[in-house]
């Protein structure tokens, strides 16, 4: 309903900052567990609108101006800060097996909060199971034959070539063999059914495809406690090996396609919340598996970045170079910058 459109919006904004604010809640809990002195906890960015402080306490929690985000700034975190070895609140002070701990814990969290949702969906919602349904568009390629007749998200394909279809194993075979060759599909729209379309399938993987996959149709069937907390457990860890082998795969191509950045996210999940609750939790556990995963990679600048100079201290029993380790982090977050902007504007961004 176009009238609750900006409520959907404002959910999925809401949804997003809650997976950074316990990226951040991570650092923070740990890094205070450890003796580190905390500054700031803020939510958002822009200038602050809320403060609070509590008396004694050195941390300022703030809610900023666009409360999109999340950081936390521990004392002595930053490699070109001065450093009072007297003072044992800060961060570079700590061994470094506490800084390793205050740095892992971020994606921690963030994998903690995905196994809790996947606990209470489970448990609450039940098992998802993939049952066969109408061949309804769930997904349209661009540049596919199916996009340049004009097929639209939530048309159904009622008849192919002649033959009845009912779901996506009838599309694909009445498809299969006619590659490169006019066919007549007949579409459902709205309730409605169309004038009967010409749309020529093309050649791929050896058959004839239309460049469309079905919506997904689900049946739900209770779960116990343990088969709840079983999932909780082993689903991010066999999401967290989906995502190293594409990303292998992209490295491998030298390809950025299938990776989102912020606005796709935005687009992914609003998407899942037009098609439901389980959908938009499902979502919501798949981005906070890939947050979290993605701040460990081994690059400078995210938290994975931080970890291979921390291993390099504990392996050699001396600190890298503060000021090396600062313009290292410095570059890897312009390339950061610049890589999410390439993926926004040609991934993220119709057209």
């Amino acid at each position: 309903m176009p009238g609750t459109e900006w409520l959907v919006y404002l959910l999925v904004i809401a949804a997003i900052s809650s997976m950074v604010i316990v990226h951040e809640s991570g650092h923070y809990f740990v890094a205070r567990a450890f003796g580190m002195r905390v500054l700031r906890f803020s939510i958002g960015i822009g200038p602050a609108i809320f403060k609070y402080q509590r008396k004694g306490s050195p941390t300022i929690f703030q809610v900023c101006a666009i409360p999109f985000l999340a950081y936390v700034q521990v004392d002595g975190m930053n490699p070109t800060e001065e450093i009072d070895k007297n003072d044992l609140g800060l961060f570079a002070n700590k061994g470094v097996v506490a800084r390793i701990m205050t740095i892992v814990a971020g994606s921690l969290a963030n994998y903690l909060f995905a196994s809790i949702l996947i606990f209470l969906l489970v448990a609450f919602g039940g098992l998802q199971r993939q049952v066969p349904g109408p061949m309804i568009v769930g997904t349209l390629v661009d540049d596919s034959p199916a996009a340049a007749a004009g097929l639209e998200l939530g048309d159904e394909v009622v008849e192919a070539n002649g033959v009845a279809i009912h779901d996506i194993d009838e599309l694909i075979e009445a498809t299969r063999e006619r590659a490169d060759q006019a066919t007549i599909y007949v579409i459902r729209r709205d309730g409605e059914l169309l004038p009967p379309m010409t749309i020529t399938p093309r050649l791929q993987d050896g058959r004839g495809v239309i460049g469309i996959s079905p919506q997904p149709h689900f049946e739900y069937e209770p779960a116990s406690f343990g088969r709840a907390l079983e999932r909780a457990i082993v689903l991010p860890i066999v999401l967290t090996a989906a995502q190293i082998e594409v990303l292998s795969q992209r490295i491998r191509e030298r390809s950025t396609e299938g990776i989102s950045g912020p606005v796709g996210m935005a687009h992914q999940m609003t998407a899942s919340a037009h098609r439901g609750v389980y959908d938009f939790i499902g979502t919501l556990v798949m981005i906070s598996v890939a947050l979290g995963f993605f701040n460990l990679l081994p690059f400078p600048a995210l938290d994975g970045g931080r970890l291979v100079f921390l291993l390099f201290e504990l392996i050699t029993r001396r600190r890298a170079n503060e000021k090396v380790e600062a313009v290292i982090h410095m570059v890897g977050i312009v390339v950061l910058l610049c890589f999410a902007a390439y993926v926004t504007i040609y991934r993220d961004i119709p057209g």
